[in-house]
């Protein structure tokens, strides 16, 4: 609804980018609206820096935006470039951490502070934690951490992505999904990663998914393959973990710590082939 939320006054969007509620793809997504309003409304350089940083800046999730839009963060001349600085740093810093740490700066957080930029909204693609290797090749590993809600919801049909990640230049994103296994015999935990990206260029991957375990918590890999990806193909598996979905959601599941699901996934280029 950008087109009608797009007309509303500077209070009526400060409620809205405030609320832990809002529906949206992404915290890049609430980034970019924040400065197509003000750029809408406000002409002048120097008082969209002034709104942007006084008043929308502190209502953006910094530590929740993709790498690649935090970079473009500090090329956007509409911030001013000490407060572009310090979010990026902060967000940064946030990413860097356990995922536990995380959750207790969150707490910690919502509790002390209006901003509540620690604290995570219900966004469409889940955010992941990404380390990039170039050498001696291209590898990425990227860690997804899904609550057990939000896993018991995608019964029995449902799928969950992720942000997107890059890999030689190329998106790439996993997905989460309840599936029947192969036979149709029972619903699954399937785990796939897909390439968004339609171009000339093909990669050859080699990736491998893992996830903590009881009783040592720590990744225990589960599948392993290769595949030729070309833009919006997916590659993965229907039964991850081998058990029946029951199995899977039960109180005394082996995957579940704490209530959340780690999963792991490492990427690798082998080759690539121009076509």
């Amino acid at each position: 609804y950008q087109d009608e939320v797009i007309n509303l006054p500077l209070a009526g969007i400060e409620a809205i980018l405030s609320s832990d509620d809002l529906q949206v793809a992404s915290e890049d997504a609430v980034y970019d609206f924040a400065v197509k309003w003000t750029r809408t409304h406000y002409q002048r350089l120097e008082d969209r820096k002034d709104i942007l940083c006084t008043r929308l800046g502190s209502h953006i999730r910094f530590p929740y935006m993709t790498s690649r839009k935090l970079r473009k963060v500090l090329a956007c001349q509409d911030f001013d470039q000490d407060f572009s600085k310090q979010a990026v740093l902060e967000a940064l810093f946030f990413k860097a951490e356990a995922p536990h740490r995380q959750r207790t700066q969150a707490i910690d957080d919502s509790s002390t502070s209006t901003s509540r930029r620690f604290v995570e909204r219900a966004y469409k693609y889940r955010p992941v934690k990404v380390i990039e290797f170039d050498l001696p090749r291209q590898q990425c590993v990227v860690y997804l951490d899904l609550k057990r809600e939000e896993c018991s919801n995608l019964y029995p049909s449902g799928r969950v992505y992720s942000q997107a990640f890059h890999l030689g230049g190329q998106g790439f994103f996993l997905s989460a999904h309840c599936n029947m296994d192969q036979q149709s015999s029972f619903h699954c935990f399937g785990l796939f990663l897909g390439m968004q990206e339609k171009g000339s260029v093909t990669f050859a991957v080699d990736y491998e998914f893992a996830a903590r375990s009881k009783p040592l918590e720590e990744y225990i890999s589960k599948y392993k393959g290769n595949y030729t990806f070309t833009g919006g193909k997916a590659v993965g598996y229907r039964n991850l973990f081998n058990i029946p979905w029951t199995s899977f959601v039960a109180e005394d599941s082996l995957y579940f710590i704490n209530g959340v699901l780690h999963l792991r996934a490492e990427l690798t280029i082998k080759r690539e082939i121009t076509t």
